[in-house]
């Protein structure tokens, strides 16, 4: 997987103004928190409503944060979900502090799960988490150190519906 610095991730889709970010929200996840997961996903659903953006456009970007949320609560010691409103989309900038990912290939596999069996039993580690991600965002970046953490940075660009 391809790493890119913020400027190249934007410019490699002649993404122009890609340096303006109209609104910024931050929202906190913890680990192993539950009731609290899915949160972030559902108030950036809210502020994309708020701001009439198509419904297509706001599922594709809320299925994709959903399941950047579940991994941070479930593998995570923790993190932030920024959102960034931009000219021409969004961008999801997510960063945990835990275990990292040691395999970052390994790992984009679909059906590929570090899951406890804990985790399996509340519905939750199918492995599908990264191929939703990258299913519905424009672009993808990943960067894992062990024993750090993960950022992972995601842009969706507006279409039309």
């Amino acid at each position: 997987m391809a790493l890119y610095t913020r400027q190249a991730f934007f410019h490699a889709l002649d993404f122009q103004m890609y340096d303006k970010i109209f609104a910024e929200y931050i929202f906190t996840i913890s680990h192993g928190n539950f009731e609290m997961a899915g949160s972030a996903s559902s108030s950036i659903k809210k502020i994309l409503k708020h701001m009439e953006m198509g419904k297509a456009f706001i599922r594709r970007v809320c299925i994709a944060c959903y399941e950047v949320e579940m991994n941070m609560v479930i593998h995570s010691i923790g993190g932030k979900i920024r959102l960034e409103i931009l000219p021409n989309g969004v961008t999801i900038i997510a960063e945990d502090f835990g275990p990292g990912i040691p395999d970052i290939e390994k790992a984009l596999k679909d059906g590929f799960s570090t899951a406890s069996k804990e985790i399996i039993s509340k519905g939750f580690g199918a492995g599908r988490g990264f191929s939703n991600i990258k299913l519905n965002s424009d672009r993808f970046n990943i960067n894992s150190q062990v024993g750090k953490g993960t950022r992972l940075e995601l842009l969706f660009i507006f279409r039309k519906e």
